[in-house]
């Protein structure tokens, strides 16, 4: 199965329950109007935490009705991820949203030991982008999370991005190990990484998955380039997943798509009890509408 945009997945979740998403930072207006069309279309039912009187405000403001007891107060950016994340720790909510307020102080409340909700032995982010010129949506992990991942934390990136697909209903998703050029070197150790990790996937350690690497992004992307070059692969051309390097490449490679190709991208986080939403303060209420609607699917 293909998910070639975001409105053809919208379409695969039409007739789903809605979820409760805890909204952390909740009183900005891009958040709320996301949060407010994903009711209107029965995805979520929120509980907003943030500043109470700017979240009445701002509803007053986009003609929505809410509930007091949607809404719980809360002051500074710490307070809010701190009884956001307490929510779900609590069994409140399905999904944890992002709005006005860093990431790093959310996810600080998420990881904490004492009162977090991690679950995987990794937490990693999920870009997910719709490109004008590629003709399905692309998942490029991690952009956002971890650094500088040795092998083993590369792993689990790619794990959690193959399960991903698989909520979203990918049956056997195809994943591309990024590198510089398609072959072993002794100077890029990251050529190494990618090709063990396409043995493991050989042998079945990532369940129904094509795992194809070192591969550079050209032939992953460009059946054209992958046919000029002479490059044979089930993945060249077609890749759903594409597996960084490296933080630094993962948040270049999506920023570049987003911004200077004009595509679309949701953000999510997973390792956690819950998927959690990761948008830029700055994206419209169109980019954080989508990541919530891509948390739908994993509940």
């Amino acid at each position: 199965m293909v998910i070639a945009n975001f409105p053809q997945l919208k379409l695969r979740l039409q007739n789903l329950p809605p979820k409760t998403a805890v909204v952390a930072a909740a009183h900005d207006e891009h958040t709320l109007q996301a949060v407010f069309n994903a009711c209107q279309d029965g995805l979520i039912q929120p509980i907003l935490v943030g500043h109470r009187a700017q979240i009445l405000s701002i509803a007053q403001r986009l003609g929505a009705v809410l509930d007091p007891t949607q809404v719980v107060d809360a002051q500074d950016d710490a307070d809010c991820a701190a009884k956001a994340v307490a929510l779900i720790r609590s069994g409140r909510g399905a999904m944890l949203v992002k709005g006005m307020l860093p990431t790093g102080t959310l996810l600080k409340a998420v990881v904490k030991k004492e009162s977090g909700i991690r679950a995987g032995e990794v937490m990693s982010h999920v870009a997910i982008l719709d490109v004008p010129n590629y003709h399905k949506l692309l998942y490029i992990t991690d952009g956002g999370m971890v650094v500088a991942p040795d092998l083993e934390q590369k792993r689990h990136i790619l794990q959690n991005a193959v399960d991903f697909c698989r909520f979203l209903g990918y049956d056997r998703p195809k994943a591309a190990a990024l590198c510089a050029v398609e072959t072993v070197s002794s100077a890029m150790p990251e050529t190494a990484d990618a090709a063990a990790l396409k043995a493991e996937g050989e042998r079945g350690d990532f369940g129904p998955c094509i795992v194809e690497g070192p591969i550079a992004l050209d032939l992953a992307t460009d059946r054209e380039a992958a046919r000029v070059k002479g490059y044979h692969s089930p993945v060249a051309g077609d890749a759903d997943i594409l597996l960084a390097p490296s933080i630094a490449a993962g948040n270049l490679l999506g920023k570049s798509l987003y911004g200077l190709a004009g595509g679309k991208m949701a953000g999510v986080v997973l390792g956690a009890d819950v998927p959690i939403t990761v948008n830029s303060r700055g994206a419209t209420a169109e980019e954080k509408y989508w990541s919530i609607l891509i948390c739908t699917a994993m509940n």
